[in-house]
């Protein structure tokens, strides 16, 4: 049974910092395009970053660029997302997803395992 869990979320000034995890049971992430999807209240669910199976090609989303910082190691079967200047509208629930293509811009329908989100809250 696959597990996809996500931690590291929580409540933050603005100009602060994060890193959440994602740790899966069930499937090795080295197989797969791992990627990082945020909903905020009211909104869709976006692609943030991405990254693939074999760690030499990443994307971001314009509204991280140059802030977050996606990783991976396989050897832990976990994934990373440092999250610097964090500003209000990064609040969301933050998702990680496992999926078999790697393309820009991120697809919902390319990921196939999920996990429940952390909630990540920026305050002004």
């Amino acid at each position: 049974q696959v597990q996809v869990v996500e931690s590291g979320g929580g409540l933050v000034q603005a100009g602060g910092s994060l890193r959440l995890s994602c740790t899966a049971s069930g499937l090795s992430i080295e197989d797969y395009a791992m990627g990082w999807f945020r909903q905020a209240p009211g909104k869709e669910r976006e692609g943030v970053s991405c990254v693939k199976w074999s760690g030499s090609s990443t994307y971001y989303a314009d509204s991280v660029k140059g802030r977050f910082t996606i990783s991976r190691d396989n050897a832990k079967n976990t994934l990373y997302l440092q999250m610097n200047s964090l500003k209000p509208e990064d609040t969301a629930m933050y998702y990680c997803a496992a999926g078999n293509i790697f393309r820009f811009p991120m697809r919902k329908g390319d990921f196939g395992y999920w996990g429940q989100g952390t909630q990540v809250t920026v305050s002004s």
